[in-house]
């Protein structure tokens, strides 16, 4: 039988035991009763049924006591099996009844602190540790007695310590105390005045230190500190007992809101007033004391954990933090002097691998042989990271606004350069002189649409066709154009998974996404080397985390490109996929590519992360979620777009609203020359107003979404009040996405990006017509 199952089996019979040994009494009385009253008077025809009777319960008294006997027995010997366990631990433990007496003590907690194993209670210790022992430890209790075991992180007077307690057998509980810092950390056993605060101020219990102190039990918080409110690091008068005293305050955040206050003698000079630094070593607040020229004259440890550096003798403050923005001196000497007390600075600490931010906040003090200060730190990185996180995304919103914006005035342009000249072309054959240019015309605006896709798709506003896709056949199909642009010293090496799972997305766009990459892996490598591109099937169980993004559980086909070049600098890795960063030299590359491809993969639902190291290469993964079979069995080709109908002379009134003069100009003249009779409005007021004539006959509303005063989905709806059969085409720069919503709401519409092209736009208003 293990420990876990004998405790299970001793628990219950301690229920049987607690509920029998209080009646077991009665049954020795009574039995022995009935012995007596058979055996003092004359024999009478009950009276040895009495004296049997009696015996019995007699018997049963024995038996329980025996009983009882053996369940103190073993609940010696289980105690003794747990501490056997407890007492090879390096963490201190202590083991207690439900009121608190001490059963046991194990060798780390007897050598830890000093005075625990004299005590038979374990309040006096708990009261040495924190401001609100009673507070800490009912709740643990509590909560232990109901779920088993519980623990809390609390500041005590010798750090951040974790309190666990586990409730083993018979109301028995099992305490552990871990410190959560122990790099540095000296054993102190000194008993600092502090008292808790709750999230609302409200006072919720002082320490014995404190008490004495004050030489009473505080009840409200303005009756211990006569000039509040609070002003952590600053000088406080404290009503003592034997008048107002000043002390220090020194704060430290709980993680239920509240807040652990401390009171430190007002001189910090250790020696001058006889205070000792090291009552400060053990305060769970991170304190540096130094002089107005940037000396770093004492540290605690709190401080040292934090900074990372065991502070050797001459260290500067500018040689632990960064990011003042100004000079660190100027800085201290204007706070000796008593300007700008009251405000924090933010700054970032150096020689750390990772981004570590601090909150310094200055309070002057008398050193006896000059002015001083002590700085107070608060760990901010949790608020820095969140703070960058949201200046990130703030930023990258901006941009891809302007961006979108941008896009939407180049389509406009664009549409009208290239409709122009395909009207040019028209009337040009190949021999014409003028061909030749009229076809470097077209093919720049056909770049420069590409250019403002990557742009769109930065901003994840570009119009994707996505479709179901297996990508060992689209990469397959790949491999020859990436062979080309990778060129003879570079070896590409292609290896697909055989259960990956087809996807949803965007073919042209997503092959766009990995040349992308193989071109940057190529430029990685300028001696040559070898790109591997590897697909794996993929199925989370739970949501995974990486990064800032959460993958959601399910089924996801995974492609990795991976290279052996120069790597990307780890303080770059963060920037790769913003817009217009790039680590390449000036002409090499846009610094859209990274961002490109990272708007097409959220774009499509995925998600794409980078891992290099400098030196050894770079990987890219994209998790691209696999396509529910399900959905495709319902509509076997739910995305096929219909064909083109070729272009032929149609017959129709087409009703266009554009608000772009050269844009409605080419529209209209490409359309009639279809043979269609086009009827032109700048903006959708003079749409509705020429449709006011009912005896008007329109076949088709062609019209621009986003126009000054009314936009296109709104006149349409209220024009198909009166004419609910006619077919609508909108067209737009911006993504369809931005229509999606209002469109299907809109029956017999379809949707065209610009820039389109005559062939795009007559055959789209030919198809809505047939």
């Amino acid at each position: 039988m293990t420990v876990a199952q004998e405790m299970a089996h001793l628990q219950r019979l301690s229920e049987v035991s607690r509920i029998v040994a209080p009646r077991a009494g009665f049954l020795a009385l009574g039995g022995a009763g009935l012995i007596i009253l058979a055996l003092s008077v004359a024999p009478f025809a009950g009276s040895h049924a009495f004296l049997a009777a009696g015996s019995a319960l007699l018997c049963v008294w024995g038996s329980v006591q025996i009983i009882l006997q053996l369940d103190r027995w073993r609940t010696a010997g289980a105690v003794k099996k747990v501490m056997a366990l407890v007492d090879i631990d390096a963490t201190p433990a202590v083991l207690t009844d439900r009121d608190g007496a001490v059963r046991a003590i194990n060798p780390a907690a007897k050598d830890r602190f000093a005075g625990l194993e004299g005590m038979h209670s374990l309040a006096p210790f708990l009261d040495r540790l924190f401001a609100a022992p009673l507070a800490v430890s009912t709740a643990l209790l509590d909560r232990a007695a109901a779920h088993g075991h519980a623990w809390q992180d609390h500041a005590s007077t010798r750090g951040m310590m974790r309190v666990s307690v586990f409730g083993i057998y018979d109301h028995m509980f099992l305490w552990r105390f871990e410190r959560l810092e122990v790099e540095g950390q000296a054993d102190t056993d000194l008993a600092l005045p502090a008292l808790s605060l709750d999230s609302e101020g409200r006072l919720i219990a002082a320490n014995s230190a404190l008490e004495r102190l004050l030489d009473r039990r505080p009840t409200a918080l303005d009756r211990i500190i006569t000039d509040l409110p609070l002003r952590p690091g600053g000088m406080h008068s404290l009503a003592a007992s034997e008048g107002d005293e000043q002390r220090r305050i020194i704060t430290a955040s709980q993680p239920d809101g509240g807040r652990t206050v401390y009171f430190l003698p007002a001189d910090l000079n250790g020696g001058a007033a006889g205070t000792d630094w090291s009552l400060f070593d053990s305060i769970p607040v991170p304190l540096l004391k130094i002089t107005p020229k940037g000396d770093v004259v004492q540290a605690n440890r709190s401080a040292r954990d934090l900074l990372d550096d065991a502070m050797p003798q001459g260290r500067q403050l500018q040689d632990l933090v960064t990011g003042l923005g100004r000079s660190v001196k100027d800085w201290l000497q204007e706070a000796a002097s008593g300007r700008g007390l009251n405000q924090s600075e933010f700054l970032q600490v150096v020689n750390q691998n990772k981004d570590v931010f601090v909150q310094v906040t200055l309070k002057p003090v008398d050193d006896g042989d000059g002015s001083a200060l002590v700085a107070v730190l608060n760990d901010a990185t949790e608020l820095k990271t969140l703070e960058a996180q949201f200046v990130q995304s703030q930023k990258m919103q901006a941009i891809g606004q302007l961006a979108g914006g941008v896009a939407h005035d180049f389509n406009n342009l664009l549409t009208a350069i290239s409709g122009h000249c395909d009207l040019l072309l028209m009337r040009h054959d190949q021999g014409d002189p003028n061909y030749g240019d009229l076809v470097q015309i077209h093919q720049n605006a056909n770049r420069a649409a590409s250019l403002v896709g990557q742009l769109l798709a930065f901003s994840r506003k570009q119009t994707l066709q996505p479709e179901v896709i297996d990508l060992r056949d689209s990469l397959s199909d790949l491999t020859h154009l990436l062979n080309r642009l990778v060129g003879e010293k570079v070896r590409l090496t292609l290896q697909h998974a055989p259960d990956l799972p087809r996807i949803r997305a965007d073919k042209r766009q997503l092959e766009q996404v990995i040349m992308n990459l193989v071109v940057n892996a190529r430029d990685a490598m300028p001696e040559g080397g070898e790109i591997e591109i590897v697909t794996t099937a993929q199925h989370l169980q739970t949501e995974v985390r990486r990064n800032r993004a959460a993958i959601p559980p399910g089924d996801y086909a995974i492609v990795t490109v991976t290279d052996h070049g120069v790597g990307i600098p780890l303080d770059k890795l963060p920037k790769i996929f913003e817009p217009f960063y790039t680590t390449k030299r000036t002409g090499e590359g846009t610094g859209l590519g990274l961002s490109t491809a990272y708007g097409i993969i959220k774009q499509t639902g995925g998600f794409i992360f980078a891992d290099s190291m400098p030196g050894q290469g770079s990987v890219f993964t994209i998790y691209l979620p696999a396509f529910a079979q399900e959905a495709e069995a319902e509509d076997p080709t739910p995305d096929e777009p219909r064909p083109m109908p070729a272009a032929t002379k149609g017959a129709g009134v087409i009703l266009l609203v554009e608000d772009e003069a050269p844009v409605r100009a080419f529209a209209s003249r490409a359309l009639r020359l279809r043979g269609y009779t086009v009827l032109e409005a700048e903006n959708a007021e003079q749409a509705l107003d020429r449709l006011s004539d009912r005896s008007l006959d329109i076949d088709v509303f062609v019209t621009d979404v986003v126009m000054p005063g009314m936009d296109g989905p709104s006149w349409v709806r209220e024009a198909l009040k009166a004419r609910p059969d006619t077919r609508v085409v909108f067209v737009s720069g911006y993504a369809e996405d931005a229509l999606s919503d209002q469109q299907s709401r809109i029956p017999n519409s379809v949707f065209l990006p610009k820039p389109f092209s005559l062939q795009d736009l007559t055959a789209t208003v030919q198809r809505q017509l047939h």
